[in-house]
């Protein structure tokens, strides 16, 4: 190709778009392509947007991105834009007709028509490799696709098509390569990763693939992501509890509480129900950190029903909590046959009540944290502190320790810190030799 042409990726959403672009690059290198991301000021003449689709915001920010390089290709300034992902594989048709100036749209599953486009081929020994865009030290693992749930407010199923695991010889293939190259922490995804295996070995299989993953040498921690509540597997509590790799952390969304609203959101669990899960991974796992989400303002939630919602909340103590307000996804179940009836002003008080409860609950389990040493990764370095996370801390969404420390660390270190103090959402601490 003589000298390499730059493309421009750019990644909106969750960490699974960021595995696919990932994926993308890996294909995009061999090819001879330089790859820059995410950038604004590139002088790169092609662009690839890879759009997210699922909720209100996202899709404003994917339409508002591509707009702008759209106005960027008029001018002159880029000369190929391609968009892919979760928002073209949905509204490809209405994009066609409102954005024309974008060469081609794909769908969140067209990595190969993406590559061809590109005028690469397209090489599939090159599946399991990535060109992370993460720190050297942790990687985000996606060991599925779509959903089989079908949430009556949840458009991945529509989006994504129903689930399909990733064989595990290729998620442990993908996972030594990534170890490879210095990663430390695994990030294990999938929209939901407790199904992982049911369609392809006709029963569950995480707990399996996690322990192969902790087998893995040179991997220090594998946290587990987006864990259906719903018969949640057994044998997956136990390697939590038993493996000493895999990080005493579970993000788990539960979504609500109330039974009248589990029921109408077609949870397939009960309020008693996920009570006693919670219980036996508390009691089970005494030191686990539990993430959970809250969607709150659903068709018909009552104020009893988020009483009983704050009153649960209070109760348990999540470690982390993050809470959303609903926003009506056409063609869903809600949006097709219930009537978006809370006011928009009432889901947003709704959700800054929860977060309010949230916050005095996280500064006094911080607070409990102080005088403990943990073991920390380092992360990135601001100031005057070093920036980690314990294994109680996925990156980007929870936690951060800031560290002094009178010698010079180096990111991906594993160091042992003293917390020192603690605000609502971060922690302070000092190195400490043991």
């Amino acid at each position: 190709m003589g000298k390499r042409e730059k493309i421009n990726v750019i990644t909106l959403g969750c960490s699974k778009n960021l595995v696919d672009s990932e994926h993308l690059m890996a294909q995009l290198d061999e090819a001879g392509y330089e790859i820059v991301t995410d950038s604004n000021s590139t002088d790169a003449k092609i662009v690839v947007v890879n759009t997210c689709g699922f909720i209100g915001d996202a899709k404003e920010e994917a339409i508002q991105t591509i707009l702008e390089c759209a106005e960027a290709k008029a001018e002159g300034r880029i000369e190929k834009l391609f968009v892919m992902g979760c928002l073209s594989e949905r509204y490809a048709d209405e994009l066609r007709e409102e954005i024309p100036e974008v060469d081609d749209y794909f769908g969140a599953r067209s990595l190969r028509e993406v590559v061809e486009a590109l005028q690469a081929d397209y090489r599939p020994e090159l599946e399991t490799d990535r060109l992370l865009t993460t720190p050297d030290h942790y990687a985000y693992l996606k060991i599925g696709e779509g959903c089989n749930w079908h949430c009556a407010y949840c458009a991945i199923p529509i989006i994504r098509g129903n689930h399909r695991s990733v064989p595990m010889e290729k998620v442990l293939e993908e996972a030594e390569g990534l170890v490879a190259v210095g990663v430390k922490e695994i990030i294990v995804i999938a929209q939901d990763t407790t199904y992982y295996g049911k369609d392809l070995y006709g029963e569950r299989k995480l707990a399996e693939l996690l322990r192969r993953l902790c087998a893995i040498e040179g991997v220090e921690w594998v946290r587990l992501h987006y864990a259906y509540p719903t018969d949640f597997p057994q044998d997956v509590v136990e390697v939590l509890r038993d493996e000493p790799k895999m990080c005493k952390y579970l993000d788990i969304p539960l979504q609500h509480i109330a039974d009248r609203q589990l029921s109408a959101m077609r949870r397939r669990i009960s309020k008693g129900q996920t009570e006693e899960l919670i219980e036996r991974l508390r009691r089970e796992i005494p030191d686990i950190a539990l993430r959970t989400t809250m969607l709150v303002g659903f068709p018909g939630e009552s104020d009893e029903d988020f009483e009983e919602l704050c009153e649960f909340v209070q109760r348990v103590r999540f470690e982390r909590l993050g809470a959303f307000a609903y926003s009506e996804e056409e063609g869903t179940p809600s949006a097709l046959t219930m009537e978006d009836d809370v006011p928009q002003e009432v889901k947003e008080a709704r959700v800054e009540r929860l977060m309010k409860i949230q916050r005095r609950i996280s500064l006094a389990l911080n607070a409990e944290r102080v005088g403990r040493t943990m073991r920390v990764i380092i992360d990135s370095r601001e100031g005057d502190y070093w920036i980690g996370r314990s294994q109680y801390d996925s990156p980007e969404v929870d936690e951060e320790i800031l560290i002094t420390s009178p010698k010079e660390l180096a990111l991906g270190q594993m160091v042992n810190v003293r917390i020192t103090d603690c605000e609502e959402y971060d922690l302070y601490g000092e190195v400490v030799e043991l």
